[in-house]
């Protein structure tokens, strides 16, 4: 179930349910989606401080319900990710949005969100850049017309060279996922994620190797990798290592746990932590190809 996409003069709303954003940080991205043909509503929390947070517990939730809630919001676009969200996921009314849902748009931390909304409602979700993505040399480069394409309902089609561990094949079915920590911490909770028969994507930014091998254990002891349709890894950057080597690259420890299997498996895909950041269309129907040469990825227009 997809939101209604947006059109000149539809309203994004603006708020920051996880880290601090400075308000600086937001500007050139209202300037970008009001030049887009959109208008934008700043919440409360921009700007707004707590500590690490973007205010306190309940300020954040209220900011975010808030903006849920409001029929003359069409999207929201979180400022940052960082952390914060598992923190007010449980008291979060999905009751209106699910009557009216909007595109909820970020990536990082905001993968709480994501699959919270999935699981509780099956509504698809943006996992995009969010407010420091948007820059005055970025703006027009593809990666973030794609977002604009996400929002409004043109095509996201994305064709990637192929990588030394990718394994051939073709899937259809409905692409989840986000950020590697948050899918292991958020297992054994009401806003796990559901691989069966899905098309997993996964990204992470600045863990030791051994840790992102316990994280891919996570999942695979929770049989999260068992039923997999297909499986794309996006960026993984700033990854670092021990004193004494953990002894494989990321791209090796990911393949060991899921070598067994016979679903196509993509590398490479410019989606994360990275200047490189492709929207994709979380909880939609996706059609993946790997072939030797590179990979396809294909979301279903509704």
């Amino acid at each position: 179930m997809r939101p209604p996409y947006l059109k000149e003069g539809s309203v994004i709303g603006i708020t920051c349910p996880s880290g601090y954003v400075a308000p600086e940080r937001t500007t050139h991205a209202i300037k970008t989606l009001e030049e887009w043909g959109f208008r934008v509503m700043c919440g409360k929390t921009v700007g707004a401080e707590h500590h690490y947070f973007a205010g306190t517990d309940a300020e954040r939730l209220a900011d975010l319900q808030a903006m849920m809630d409001n029929p003359e919001i069409d999207a929201i676009l979180m400022g940052r990710g960082g952390y914060g969200m598992s923190r007010i996921i449980d008291a979060l009314d999905l009751t209106e949005f699910a009557r009216r849902p909007k595109w909820l748009c970020g990536f990082s931390d905001i993968t709480v969100l994501h699959n919270h909304i999935h699981a509780k409602t099956g509504i698809a979700t943006l996992h995009s850049p969010m407010c420091g993505a948007f820059k005055p040399d970025t703006v027009e480069l593809d990666y973030m017309q794609s977002f604009r394409r996400g929002l409004t309902g043109a095509p996201l089609e994305y064709v990637i060279p192929g990588t030394t561990f990718n394994r051939p094949g073709s899937a259809k079915g409905i692409l989840t996922g986000g950020n590697l920590a948050i899918l292991a911490h958020l297992t054994g909770s009401p806003s796990e994620v559901d691989t069966a028969g899905k098309i997993l994507f996964i990204e992470d930014i600045g863990e030791h190797l051994y840790n992102a091998d316990r994280l891919m254990l996570n999942l695979k002891r929770a049989g999260l990798l068992d039923n997999l349709a297909g499986l794309i890894v996006g960026s993984f950057t700033d990854m670092q290592d021990t004193e004494r080597p953990f002894g494989q690259t990321i791209e090796e420890l990911i393949w060991d746990k899921v070598s067994e299997y016979d679903y196509p498996v993509c590398f490479g895909f410019p989606t994360g932590h990275q200047d490189i950041n492709y929207t994709l269309m979380l909880g939609a129907t996706h059609t993946l190809i790997v072939h030797e040469g590179g990979a396809s990825l294909h979301c279903a227009v509704e």
